[in-house]
């Protein structure tokens, strides 16, 4: 089984979600995804150690190597074209409360049409993961932090890793 970019996404909301009271159909609602895609990335998040189906939550410590060591290599983004969307990576929170942007800086942003910021396009890890992130500020800001780590420059990528870890680290 081979793991795939929704399968991330699935995990990183677990994470968000901070409870071990979910179901296929509400991850689904939630994800704007089938609940038979949700069912079957936590199967594979399973297969490849991500996911320990006896407590129905991700594995902390091994999603953490995963996303700091093997997600931007696993799952390289693909630009675009300038376009209206959402901010993403250091543009956005939290990483752009730690970065200055230059005046001149052309934000990478996920194409939707919800958005207002102006940037250049930047594929999402999951084609519904924008449309999710407008529900859940938490999913957000780890779907920004990981665009940080696939895409970012070296200071992006370190401030990147470290509140990714501090983030994973909070959780029970």
């Amino acid at each position: 089984m081979i793991l795939k970019p929704q399968d991330i996404v699935v995990l990183l909301k677990l994470i968000a979600a901070r409870t071990k009271e979910w179901s296929f159909a509400s991850l689904a609602a939630d994800l704007f995804m089938s609940p038979s895609e949700v069912h079957a990335g936590i199967k594979r998040a399973t297969a490849a150690r991500l996911f320990d189906e006896s407590r129905k939550m991700p594995v902390r410590k091994s999603l953490e190597e995963f996303l700091v060591h093997g997600v931007k290599y696993a799952y390289p983004p693909q630009h675009g074209a300038l376009t209206r969307g959402i901010p993403t990576g250091y543009a956005a929170y939290p990483l752009s409360d730690m970065l200055a942007l230059g005046a001149n800086d052309i934000p990478p942003v996920w194409s939707h049409p919800e958005g207002e910021v102006r940037g250049y396009e930047f594929s999402p890890l999951y084609k519904s993961a924008p449309s999710a992130a407008l529900k859940d500020k938490e999913l957000y800001a780890l779907l920004a932090i990981i665009d940080a780590i696939r895409d970012g420059r070296a200071r992006e990528r370190e401030l990147a890793v470290k509140e990714l870890i501090n983030r994973l680290g909070d959780q029970p």
